[in-house]
């Protein structure tokens, strides 16, 4: 209850900064109401207007989330433009967030010209900054050769940056490089070490790698029971592979 009634506290704080014209205050609130965090009622409507009140003074965060906001259709009638406008504000600012998402509508062409070029360009930016989201989308371009000369050992180090945070669709790449000894050198043994990490995050395509491996016996001893164990995982995710 005193928990409770400490978030009511501090909700109420942020409104007396917001309508103060505080900046953070405002986005704070605009969390709160987007998230139905601290005792508020989710709603859309109310985080989108907080979000433009301190988007307006330049708060890089809050431009980032009404540009999410405007991407999603979240509050506002979707439209990519005005979320690349609002992401380029927050972009130019240095957000990584922001940047990062700006690189995915070059990627997809959404509320811009579809352009791998400049999406890397924001991928890396972000990256530089320690963003693994962005990490992993730029080793995704090196891999594949989106926007950038194909290079698989570049993959396999932009792969490895955001894996080692936690990313699990990175971890489980990294496990796909190494198993097909693109960038390193060929290790079943690595492959099952970072497929693990990744199906131990629920990710389903990394469940029904590790499930083949022991199915095989690939760098790891062979077991039908673990195998069927975490194929069924995957499957009950509905990874039909």
């Amino acid at each position: 209850h005193g928990v409770e009634q400490s978030y009511e506290t501090a909700v109420e704080w942020y409104r007396r900064a917001a309508d103060q014209g505080d900046a953070k205050a405002q986005y704070n609130l605009g969390v709160c109401y987007q998230n139905g965090h601290h005792g508020v009622e989710q709603n859309g409507d109310l985080a989108v207007e907080w979000f433009r009140r301190a988007a307006d003074q330049d708060y890089a965060d809050a431009q980032c989330n009404l540009g999410e906001c405007y991407y999603n259709g979240h509050g506002v009638e979707q439209s990519y433009e005005t979320a690349v406008e609002w992401y380029r504000r927050a972009a130019n600012q240095d957000d990584a967030v922001a940047q990062c998402n700006l690189g995915h509508c070059y990627s997809n062409g959404h509320g811009v010209e579809q352009s791998y070029e400049v999406a890397v360009e924001w991928y890396r930016r972000a990256a530089d900054q320690g963003l693994a989201d962005a990490q992993f989308n730029l080793g995704h371009c090196y891999y594949n050769g989106f926007g950038v000369e194909q290079n698989y050992v570049l993959a396999v180090e932009w792969y490895r940056r955001a894996a080692d945070q936690g990313h699990a669709k990175a971890q489980c790449n990294l496990g796909d490089c190494y198993e097909k000894g693109c960038g390193v050198e060929r290790s079943y043994e690595t492959a099952v070490e970072w497929y693990r990490r990744a199906a131990d995050q629920g990710l389903a395509v990394a469940q029904c790698n590790l499930g083949n491996f022991y199915y095989h016996g690939y760098g790891i001893e062979q077991s039908y029971d673990t195998a069927v164990e975490w194929l069924r995982r995957a499957a009950d995710q509905g990874n039909a592979r």
